[in-house]
């Protein structure tokens, strides 16, 4: 739908209010027609949206989409769904439609200067007497610019949080004053939905903007988001789904969104163009078998497709069963057939696999179309007990916990998505069938059901796990016999001695039955089993016995964000062996750690490491602190690791070694020249210094830390780059050595980071003649003032940032960046915001090299953005009296944070509690395009 030429005017006060060199906030465009680009420009509902806004006072405006303008009304207190509770709507200024998109920081100083969320959207229509108009833009215009003349409106919304139908009067007190009122209908409720704070499009609170984390545009443009890769249409022959952990019990904690389980046939859908391919986690298609839902997918506006999802056959109080659809299509009755879609993994063009879950989601919601066959999961954040408590009331098969920044990892059964159980219930193998008797004569009467253990599927590691003879109508009596009778054989697969009787038929090993059971009996079998069906979905050597893992356990290591898509790190490819867990190994080296002797061997995940000296003393006392040994550094990067290695990962590592502590002089190792065990992984890299290649190190597992701080590696410097280019440095190369040209277009030369670095030359006057400042409070001071004021002006420019402690007397900035500029550029664009921020701060910032004129200055360091230089590392420890940590902070806990408080005793502590403020970093990736040009 066109613009009416009235909208450049009704835009005029917003014009005048702000000035666009300065805030973000979208410019209305001079032109006629719907913005250029717009995702939603042919959509045939007006739109809404509500976003948050912490300016002076918090409030929520409230947008309406009329003739191509928002008309919008702030909400002091919000929206309620209480019918009985009337809030005050003031009526202010259209807004371009462009900022139903807009999610960010309003600088300070400027017209509404604050923090922006999109709290809520969707689509409306105006109901006035009971009359809607969905699907006609041009007719809901009309009669919404009928009713605000009028000063009384009626709209239907369908947002993610407020639906159901509202009013909004004006009133007599002022010409702005309205007041909006819930009306009485189905979506009425007493609970306050001001509670759930999180933007609908990036999941993040206004919290989050004030610490620092901004919104990317995955929910506004594909190829605007860092891990959205172009790349050709997945190959449904290859592709798996990705498999979920089973653990005892759901739980409530922060990263992690619940859903139900669904009792039905896991299965990916593939469109192209209208054509529908609908795959079973073996492979098998399923296209014809499911018509409905095929027929429905080939209807979805998207030209191009991927979903992950469950067919399910529902009953009458619309629950999925799977024993309704082991009969779908043969008894000829209307069973309803529903493919439930909980994840996207490509779509028009680009890759998703590596975009974080909550992102996902978020497409999904924006681009599936549902209907009767096809149904989007719901899902509730953090609160997985009551959603187990509910899908227990309503019958369904359990939960699935998922953590909200995790890629996709097809194949990969890992801790970032669990499986919680409401009933016991798992696949077996079918390895033998007992003589029926009685009315099941000519029948068999019950299947002899196994499961494999670690010695797998070659007949000798099949498990007896009992017998199940009960759950079985008529036709299916029917059904499986036949299926029976092809599979007979002479040779028991089973590794166990079976009873003698009865008599039992054995069966060729490859029939998978689903069966439900009370629980497991101390010797391993079934109490109680009931069979539901066979299953065609699973191989039978895939059929191991499931037993939950703790919970606790499997959640407290953190997903590893931006490992490469199919990497088995944080999970195990099915059908191969398990890693180790890297929180089980830690434990089992500090175990190891407690032995009083300073020189033995320890083993790591399999790796044996001599450790050496460990009576030696690395920090002298301080203060009232005793002194620290080389036990203890080693005890700390243990304890550290799960929240470490996914920061080192795949970043080549400038060594540098207190072989006697840190009282005597280290020394330096770009270059490993030495013999290094087959568990480290290396690089090839080229030194223009040298003319000649190097071995760099990469700490990729618990093994190479481990042998790390064995070598008094007590401060671990890492690169800004990573050697692996996916997902947002395709197309360069994982070439290293040979020449600089190489290096040049290698994926080493496009670094993850634009880091500030700001170094206090604050003297406490107590510094040796020539010494560096010395850590003092006021230094300290002075530091966290000009940090707070570059994160303003990181905010002003929508970029992400990150802070932490150096570990001695500065403060390291990072914002997280796609991987499309190089150095040179990267270090333009740092140098570049120094000048501004020395033109704001010109008596306390300095960028000068000569040492005597920083005196009383902050150093800002933008040459840290060069290839070949390194920073200490998350979580690396530092060689200062306290042994200090450079340690990640909240930006909220800057100002009152203690930085020698953060150090080898308190780290470790801090995370088990607090968790690391940096974990989800490169899914917060900035693009640089605007301030570089």
């Amino acid at each position: 739908m066109p613009k009416p030429k009235n909208v450049d005017a009704s835009l005029e006060r917003y014009r005048k209010k702000r000035d666009f060199t300065k805030t973000p906030e979208p410019r209305p465009e001079l032109v006629e027609g719907p913005p250029p680009g717009d995702p939603d420009a042919s959509a045939r509902n007006l739109v809404f949206v509500v976003q948050q806004h912490a300016a002076r006072r918090m409030h929520w405006d409230f947008r309406l989409e009329v003739d191509g303008v928002l008309k919008s009304w702030p909400l002091p207190n919000g929206p309620t769904l209480d019918p009985k509770v009337r809030r005050l709507a003031v009526m202010t200024e259209d807004h371009p439609y462009e900022y139903r998109n807009f999610e960010g920081v309003i600088p300070k100083g400027e017209y509404g200067g604050g923090q922006v969320i999109v709290w809520d959207e969707g689509i409306y229509t105006p109901d006035e007497d009971g009359v809607t108009s969905w699907d006609d833009k041009e007719e809901g215009s009309r009669r919404m610019n009928e009713g605000i003349a009028k000063g009384k409106v009626s709209v239907t919304l369908q947002g993610k949080k407020l639906r159901g139908s509202f009013a909004l009067v004006k009133t007599k007190y002022a010409p702005d004053s309205w007041l909006m009122i819930k009306h009485k209908d189905e979506h009425v409720s007493d609970r306050d939905v001001l509670l759930e704070d999180k933007s609908v499009r990036s999941g993040l609170t206004i919290a989050d903007l004030k610490e620092g984390r901004l919104p990317n545009a995955a929910t506004a443009a594909l190829e605007a988001h860092p891990a959205a890769r172009q790349a050709p249409f997945l190959d449904s022959r290859k592709e798996k789904p990705m498999l979920a952990t089973l653990v005892d019990e759901a739980f409530d904690r922060q990263g992690w969104l619940w859903e139900p389980k669904l009792d039905g046939v896991r299965a990916l859908a593939f469109v192209k163009d209208g054509r529908v391919e609908i795959k079973s986690r073996r492979g098998i298609d399923m296209t014809k078998q499911y018509a409905p839902v095929a027929e429905a997918l080939a209807r979805q506006p998207a030209q191009t497709i991927v979903l992950d999802g469950e067919v399910c056959a529902l009953d009458e109080g619309g629950v999925p069963r799977f024993q309704l659809l082991q009969t779908y299509g043969k008894s000829g009755g209307e069973t309803p057939l529903v493919y439930f879609v909980f994840d996207l993994l490509y779509l028009d063009g680009y890759d998703l696999r590596a975009v974080p879950l909550r992102e996902r989601k978020a497409l999904l919601e924006t681009h599936l179309r549902s209907s009767e066959n096809v149904r989007l999961v719901s899902y509730v954040e953090e609160d997985g007990p009551a959603v187990e408590k509910t899908a227990r009331r309503l019958g369904f098969e359990g939960v699935v916990g998922k953590r909200s920044n995790s890629p996709y990892q097809g194949g990969v059964r890992g801790r970032t998505w669990l499986k919680v159980k409401a009933v016991q219930e798992q696949e077996f193998v079918v390895g033998g069938y007992t003589p029926g008797e009685g009315s099941r004569a000519k029948h068999f009467g019950a299947l002899v059901l196994g499961y494999y253990d670690d010695e797998g599927p070659s007949g000798e590691g099949l498990r007896w796990a009992g017998n199940v003879g009960s759950g079985f109508n008529d036709e299916e009596l029917r059904e499986v016999q036949k299926q029976l009778e092809r599979l007979e054989t002479d040779e028991s697969p089973f590794a166990d001695k079976l009873p003698s009787r009865p008599k039992l038929t054995w069966l060729k090993p490859e029939l998978v039955a689903q069966v439900k059971f009370a629980e497991w009996t101390d010797d391993a079998k079934l109490r109680a089993p009931v069979f539901v069906g066979l299953r065609d979905d699973k191989l039978a050597s895939q059929v191991r016995r499931e037993l939950p893992a703790d919970a606790d356990v499997v959640v407290s290591t953190p997903a590893i964000a931006g490992s490469p898509r199919g990497s088995a790190v944080g999970g195990d490819v099915e059908g191969g062996r398990s890693p180790s867990d890297v929180d089980a190994a830690a434990a089992s080296v500090l175990a190891q750690l407690e032995n009083p002797k300073a020189t033995f061997p320890v083993d790591v995940q399999g790796e044996t490491i001599k450790l050496t000296n460990l009576d030696k003393e690395f920090w002298p006392p301080h203060n009232a602190a005793p002194a620290l040994l080389k036990r203890d550094l080693i005890a700390y990067y243990v304890k550290v690791a799960p929240w470490l290695l996914p920061h080192l990962r795949d970043r080549p590592l400038t060594l540098t070694r207190y072989p006697n502590g840190i009282a005597a002089a280290p020394f330096y190792q770009k270059h490993y020249e030495q013999p290094i065990p087959g568990f480290v992984e290396t690089v090839s890299i080229w030194s223009q210094d040298r003319k000649k290649d190097g071995e760099y190190i990469l700490c990729n597992n618990l093994a190479t830390l481990v042998w790390l701080a064995q070598l008094a590696d007590l401060e671990l410097h890492a690169s800004m780059a990573r050697v692996e280019p996916e997902p947002d440095a395709h197309g360069r190369t994982k070439t290293f050595s040979g020449s600089e040209a190489k290096l040049e277009a290698s994926a080493l030369n496009y670094p993850d980071f634009m880091v500030f670095d700001l170094d206090p030359y604050i003297y406490s006057g107590e510094e040796a003649e020539g010494a560096e400042p010395e850590f003092n409070v006021r230094a300290w001071k002075k530091s966290v003032e000009i940090a707070l004021s570059l994160k303003e002006l990181l905010d002003s420019l929508k970029l992400s940032s990150f802070v932490k402690t150096t570990g001695k007397t500065g403060i390291h900035i990072y914002v997280p960046i796609l991987r499309h500029y190089d150095y040179d550029e990267v270090r333009v664009a740092t140098q570049t915001l120094g000048r501004f921020l020395i033109q704001e701060h010109p008596k306390d910032v300095t960028m000068e090299w000569d040492t005597s004129k920083r005196s009383g200055k902050i150093f800002f360091d933008a040459n840290q953005n060069t290839r070949g230089k390194t920073l200490a590392a998350q979580y690396s420890l530092r060689p200062t009296p306290w042994a200090g940590v450079s340690a990640p902070i909240a930006w909220s806990a800057l100002a009152r944070i203690e930085p020698l408080s953060l150090n080898l005793r308190s780290v470790p502590e801090r995370l088990a509690k607090d968790g690391d403020p940096w974990a989800d970093i490169l899914s917060r990736k900035n693009d640089l395009a605007s301030l570089l040009a």
